[in-house]
């Protein structure tokens, strides 16, 4: 068979093109419908997300698919990325609507952070008049920057502390003693070190909750994340830092701040180990990673994918992570122990003990559904 002419080439990448364009029109108009969907649902009470709604439009889209000779998989990913941007744009969509924070001030302490730069933009997104303090910032009172969080202005409705977890401690004292107006929110990633403080604090009449948002600030939507509230002495505070977020489709949770770091030592302590021991193992083995990438399995493409993830993080805080939460090292050595576990049984040929391990597992992650 002959090979295409030029010209008939030339005129099928012009048509896809064509197509391509109409594709992304299509797009974008979806989107302003979604728009006016959300203006409507939040004008008469209704939640942004309605997950029978959704499923009846990826079975729709899978059957038509189905009669038009595409593949239903194909279809069904396209419309979730269209559904996910949809809500996305509702959910920013609703918090600018509120105006929940129109004409109140915030601060946010660490601004020039990733997750405080993050607040920042979820602050400003319902009407707060945001200023940032860090000191990397160069001193700049008119564009609300400022080097010193103390000196930028003291009135506030809305203090966020999303600084380096040994310094929040400090933070929180000198907020108590200089009597900070209005809400305040600490948000590091271990309590340990802080509940005395915080409490101490709440009781000296700071009106301050601590809080935990489970996910990283490249986060878009909100829908299915997790957010930790903790009481340490001001119901009223906790009330206040669960309406930030009433506009948007978290999932917030409250917890005894006492639980909450040994919650984090399986959460985030012991995923961040096993992916950093995951890395480290395959640095070490002298095989370039692009060589195991070409022959990736789905089970390690889908851990490199999470491995390069945190690898990526910083360093120093993950290191905060292990370091300053007293039960790191119980979660650390949960991992030490099963991999002993696992090798023992395969050095030994013991395939009984390999299997009761799987089983186990298997038992225990049942009820997730």
């Amino acid at each position: 068979m002959s090979p295409p002419a030029r010209t008939d080439l030339d005129e099928l990448r012009a048509r896809l093109d064509r197509v391509d364009a109409e594709l992304v029109a299509l797009a974008a108009q979806r989107q302003e419908i979604v728009s006016t969907i959300g203006r409507l649902k939040q004008g008469v009470g209704r939640q942004v997300r309605d997950f029978r709604r959704e499923r009846q439009v990826l079975d729709h889209v899978r059957r038509r698919a189905g009669e038009t000779g595409l593949d239903p998989d194909l279809a069904e990913d396209l419309l979730k990325r269209l559904i996910d941007a949809s809500l996305a744009r509702q959910e920013q969509e609703r918090g600018q609507r509120s105006a929940r924070g129109r004409g109140q001030q915030a601060l946010v302490i660490g601004g020039a952070g990733r997750l405080g730069g993050w607040l920042a933009d979820f602050l400003d997104n319902q009407g707060f008049n945001v200023r940032l303090a860090d000191p990397v910032l160069a001193d700049e009172p008119d564009q609300g920057r400022y080097r010193d969080w103390r000196s930028a202005p003291s009135s506030l409705d809305l203090t966020v502390i999303a600084c380096p977890i040994a310094a929040s401690a400090e933070i929180i004292e000198a907020l108590a003693e200089r009597r900070q107006a209005g809400l305040v929110l600490e948000v590091a990633s271990v309590k340990s070190g802080l509940i005395d403080t915080l409490r101490r604090a709440a009781a000296n009449g700071l009106n301050i909750c601590a809080l935990h948002p489970m996910f990283g600030p490249d986060t878009r939507l909100l829908a299915g994340r997790n957010v930790l509230l903790m009481d340490v002495g001001c119901a009223g505070a906790v009330q206040a830092a669960r309406a930030l977020f009433d506009d948007t489709m978290a999932e917030l949770h409250e917890v005894d701040i006492e639980h909450h770091d040994r919650l984090m030592a399986l959460v985030l302590g012991l995923s961040h180990a096993l992916n950093i021991a995951f890395f480290s193992a395959l640095a070490e083995s002298g095989l370039p990673a692009a060589e195991l990438n070409a022959a990736a399995s789905t089970t390690f493409a889908r851990q490199l994918a999470v491995a390069r993830n945190v690898a990526a993080e910083n360093p120093n805080l993950y290191f905060e992570i292990q370091s300053l939460n007293r039960h790191g090292q119980w979660s650390r050595q949960l991992l030490a122990d099963a991999i002993a576990s696992l090798s023992s049984a395969v050095d030994e040929s013991r395939p009984e003990a390999f299997v009761e391990a799987m089983v186990k597992g298997r038992r225990y992650l049942e009820e997730l559904g």
